[in-house]
Parts: C-alpha cells; sequence; structure tokens
C-alpha cells in the first residue's frame, strides 16, 4: 500500500474537522471536529510507522497517548457544555463570551439596546433608571 492513500484521508479528515471548528456554532458539534482533526493525526502517525518500519513501533505508541489524552479531553469538554447548558440553556458558542454577570445576578438588567452591557455611550436617563429599578427588585 502506498503512504499516499493514507495521507489523503489524513488530509481530507482534518480538513473537515477544521472546517467544523470555525464553522460550527454547537458546542458539540465543536468537540467532533476536534476529535476528527486528532483522527487524522492518529491516522498519520499510524501510516508514517508502518512506512518506515520503525521496530520500536514509536508513532503507535504515540498513537495510543494521542488516544488517550482525546477520550480525556472529550469527557472534561462535555462536562463542561453540560454544565453551561444547565446554566444557560443553549450551548451556542457564540453565546458564551457574554459570561459575566451583573451585581444582582441578572444579565439582561442593564443591557442596551444592542445586548451588550450598558455603557455610557448607549444609556440615557431612563434605561438606567428601570436598570436600578430591577436590580433592587431582584435583591429585595
Amino acid at each position: 500500500m502506498h503512504l499516499a492513500y493514507p495521507a489523503v484521508l489524513a488530509a481530507l479528515l482534518f480538513c473537515t474537522g477544521l472546517y467544523g471548528v470555525l464553522a460550527r456554532r454547537n458546542a458539540i458539534l465543536v468537540l467532533m471536529s476536534v476529535e476528527l482533526m486528532l483522527n487524522a493525526v492518529n491516522l498519520n502517525l499510524v501510516a508514517f510507522d508502518v512506512w518506515l518500519r520503525d521496530t520500536l513501533h514509536s508513532g503507535q505508541a504515540l498513537t495510543l497517548f494521542t488516544i488517550a489524552i482525546a477520550a480525556a479531553e472529550i469527557g472534561i469538554g462535555l462536562a463542561i457544555v453540560l454544565a453551561v447548558y444547565r446554566n444557560r440553556g443553549s450551548s451556542a458558542i457564540d453565546r458564551l463570551r457574554d459570561t459575566a454577570e451583573t451585581a444582582a445576578g441578572t444579565g439582561t438588567a442593564d443591557a442596551g439596546a444592542d445586548g451588550h452591557p450598558a455603557t455610557a455611550g448607549n444609556v440615557t436617563a431612563g434605561d438606567t433608571t428601570a436598570g436600578h429599578t430591577k436590580n433592587a427588585e431582584a435583591t429585595a
């Protein structure tokens, strides 16, 4: 068997995983794409180990370590995704940027029209009064 076949397959797997990491919004699909990328690396390690006829089989041993690290990574990653889903009700990655909470614990009390926390540039007098009223009611 030629080395080109597994190398091309690994390149296709890696490119598919890279596209999934860059284009997906769901955290679970991003984790699956990272696993695809790791499997492409594993395929390359085994293919080059067989092609070089290494007597120590170091490529295959490194593949076993990579599989163990990938299993630990997916376990921790899924635990984090489940915790975020329980707290927020969504596993969308673009919503994970807004992890800061306000003083009262309400995420949208002082938010401006664009959904970001209120700053001096986008706050009117009515917004600040309503925001403080909501914070006072939430803490009472």
